[in-house]
C-alpha cells in the first residue's frame, strides 16, 4: 500500500538523485575543461602538430563527455543491463540514421592517420579551394582566398581527389603571352628571361624557362615557367603578369593584330 511516507521518501530520493547528477555534470564539465586546457599546456601536446592536437583534444572530449552520461544515468538509478539492452536494441536503427555522421568520423580518422593535409595548407577538395582552418572530428574548415568559411563532411573528402598547393617547397608558376606574328623570337624570350632574372622571388634552379610553344596566322604564343617557394607563388604569378607585359611593350614588342569580321549580307 502506498502511503504518504513513502511517496515522499521516493520524492527525495528523486531529488537527491537529481542533485547528485547535476552536481556531477557541473564539476564533470568543470574538470573535462581543465583537462583540455592542461592537455594544451602541456610538452607533449605542444609538440604535436597543431591539426593533430585539435583532432585528439575533440575526440577526448566526447569520450569524457560520454563517460560523465553513463555516470548520470547509474545515479538516477537506471539499471545498465536494461541501457545496454535498449541501446543494442537501437544500435540498428541509429547505425542506419547515423550512417552520415560515422562516415563523417571514419573519414577524420583516416586524414589524421594519412595527413593528405594539415592546418594552414592551402588545398582544392570536394569542389572547393582554400586555407584548412581546422580538421574537426566530422568536419573539415576550409578559409577561402576572399574570406569565406567553407565546412566540408570528412567523409566526403576522404571519397574525393585533393589537390594540396603547401605540401611541396617549391611550385612553378606557368604563363603565356603572345605578340604579333614576324616578331624577334629570341629578342621576346630574352626580355622574358630577363624579367624573371631580375625578379628576387624567382628560384634560378631549376633555372626561369621562355620558350616559342604555339600561335596562329597572326600571333606567336609563348610559354614561361618559373619557380618559386609556394608562400610566394601568387606574388610572382601577378608581378611577373605586368612586369613582363609591360617590358614587352616598353621593347616596342607588337601585340597580335585584331581581325575584325564584317559580316556581308
Amino acid at each position: 500500500m502506498i502511503t504518504m511516507a513513502s511517496i515522499s521518501t521516493i520524492i527525495t530520493t528523486v531529488c537527491v538523485n537529481l542533485v547528485k547528477a547535476l552536481l556531477v555534470y557541473l564539476v564533470g564539465k568543470w574538470i573535462i575543461g581543465k583537462l583540455i586546457s592542461m592537455l594544451e599546456k602541456s610538452a607533449g601536446f605542444g609538440k604535436m602538430d597543431p591539426t593533430v592536437r585539435k583532432f585528439a583534444l575533440s575526440l577526448i572530449k566526447i569520450v569524457f563527455y560520454v563517460l560523465i552520461v553513463i555516470t548520470i544515468i547509474n545515479i538516477l538509478g537506471v539499471p545498465m543491463a536494461s541501457v545496454v539492452t535498449v541501446l543494442a536494441s537501437a544500435g540498428v536503427a541509429i547505425g542506419m540514421a547515423m550512417q552520415g555522421s560515422l562516415s563523417n568520423l571514419a573519414g577524420g580518422i583516416m586524414l589524421m592517420i594519412f595527413r593528405p593535409f594539415k592546418a594552414g595548407d592551402y588545398v582544392q577538395a570536394a569542389g572547393n579551394e582554400g586555407v584548412v582552418k581546422e580538421i574537426q572530428p566530422f568536419y573539415t574548415v576550409l578559409t577561402t582566398v576572399d574570406n569565406r568559411t567553407i565546412t566540408i563532411p570528412n567523409g566526403s573528402l576522404m571519397n574525393s581527389n585533393v589537390v594540396n598547393f603547401s605540401q611541396e617547397e617549391n611550385r612553378r608558376v606557368d604563363l603565356t603571352f603572345s605578340c604579333a606574328k614576324g616578331e624577334d623570337i629570341e629578342k621576346v624570350c630574352g626580355i622574358m628571361k630577363d624579367v624573371m632574372n631580375a625578379h628576387a622571388k624567382v628560384l634560378q634552379d631549376p633555372a626561369p624557362f621562355a620558350r616559342l610553344s604555339g600561335g596562329t596566322s597572326d600571333s606567336m604564343q609563348f610559354t614561361v615557367r618559373a619557380w618559386t617557394k609556394s608562400a610566394d607563388y601568387w606574388d610572382v604569378f601577378f608581378d611577373l603578369s605586368e612586369s613582363i607585359t609591360a617590358a614587352l611593350g616598353a621593347a616596342g614588342v607588337q601585340a597580335p593584330a585584331v581581325r575584325v569580321i564584317t559580316e556581308t549580307k
